[in-house]
């Protein structure tokens, strides 16, 4: 297992190098280009000069969260060739840099949804929050919004401003658009792409959608065990993998967690895990909240003991902080609340490990 944190560079990021660099465990950045816009190959240049900020610090770059897709992939239209062929450039140059895995998703045009992102805890911190029985009552527009005005100056992931500069024109193109034909356009993608991963050794993981339900009558198609099944079997093969979230899965309690981290793992097709732990409502709301099992409604015990005894040696990250002791950084992506979250899971896994070795030793 490597321990890794998700950083989005000098200029953008309210944690630095040199704090991720002191967090026990630590040896990489999850990185990307968030200059370069979706659909465009990435420049050779920029991705080696993201590598050697990390380095000056001896941290690692190897893995990528994300290299966005342009929406033309995902409704299948006749572009769709020209901007995979971009795609595959950018794969070929991030490998020969280096990098093992790219974490992306395919979720149509909206990322990560919750209706607020500062929401008072007991304790005194805030956090990611979503609140089911407001959701009917917003539009796309208002959320974005929203968004624009809560993210305290940060760009969010997946909500970057670029891709969200065509909001109703693209919305409108997904009007009766179907999970299947979303599907389809998924495996058409893979298919082109999966050769040029082969031949680089570099591998894909697409995310779950967060939530794991249909946001605005928009196709979700990563979202349960069933569907997991169905995307690995699109391309037999490792560069076809996942990475498992245990919140966004977990958001919908009908998923066993600890039980689908088990089975992809031992197949080998978990290549990056975020663990990082959710308490869900009765009325269908979830927050964010510390990593400890005793915080929310997963195991996180039980989702680490299932990485480790699959013989797992991906990545992983804490995700999805609180804002704690007055941090004012990029909503869910301070450094408090992630450290405390990384030396958990670091705890979780040395003990899981040790326990294990002793029950052999007897």
């Amino acid at each position: 297992m490597k321990m890794v944190f998700r950083w989005f560079g000098a200029d953008a990021d309210s944690v630095s190098l040199g704090q991720i660099r002191q967090i026990p465990g630590v040896s990489g950045i999850v990185g990307a280009l968030y200059d370069v816009a979706v659909g465009e190959a990435w420049p050779e240049a920029k991705i080696l000069a993201l590598k050697l900020e990390a380095q000056a610090y001896d941290l690692s770059l190897e893995v990528i969260e994300s290299v966005n897709i342009h929406e033309d992939i995902k409704l299948g239209r006749p572009s769709r060739d020209k901007y995979i062929e971009n795609y595959c450039a950018s794969l070929e140059r991030l490998a020969r840099a280096g990098v093992k895995v790219v974490c992306y998703n395919f979720m149509p045009v909206l990322d990560w949804f919750r209706t607020e992102l500062a929401h008072p805890m007991p304790d005194g911190s805030t956090a990611l929050f979503y609140e089911a029985s407001k959701v009917s009552s917003l539009s796309p527009e208002s959320v974005v919004a929203a968004i624009e005005e809560e993210s305290k100056g940060f760009v969010l992931p997946g909500w970057e401003r670029d891709r969200l500069a065509e909001l109703k024109t693209v919305l409108a193109s997904y009007e009766g658009f179907t999970e299947e034909k979303l599907f389809q356009n998924l495996g058409y993608f893979l298919k082109a792409i999966v050769p040029t991963c082969e031949k680089y050794g570099i591998k894909m993981a697409i995310h779950p959608d967060d939530p794991p339900w249909p946001i605005f009558g928009l196709p979700r198609i990563v979202r349960d065990e069933a569907s997991l099944e169905r995307i690995v079997g699109l391309v037999d093969s490792p560069c076809n993998g996942l990475t498992l979230c245990s919140g966004s899965l977990g958001a919908n309690p009908k998923n066993d967690v600890p039980a689908i981290m088990r089975r992809f793992s031992a197949m080998g097709r978990v290549h990056f895990a975020h663990v990082r732990n959710i308490k869900r409502f009765p009325n269908g709301d979830y927050t964010e909240c510390a990593h400890l099992s005793s915080s929310g409604s997963l195991d996180l015990y039980e989702i680490m003991r299932a990485l480790y005894e699959t013989g797992f040696d991906g990545y992983i990250r804490s995700d999805h902080g609180r804002m704690i002791w007055d941090e004012e950084a990029r909503p869910g992506y301070g450094l408090y609340d992630r450290a405390l979250g990384t030396t958990y899971l670091n705890g979780l896994w040395e003990a899981i490990a040790k326990g294990a070795q002793r029950e052999t030793s007897r």
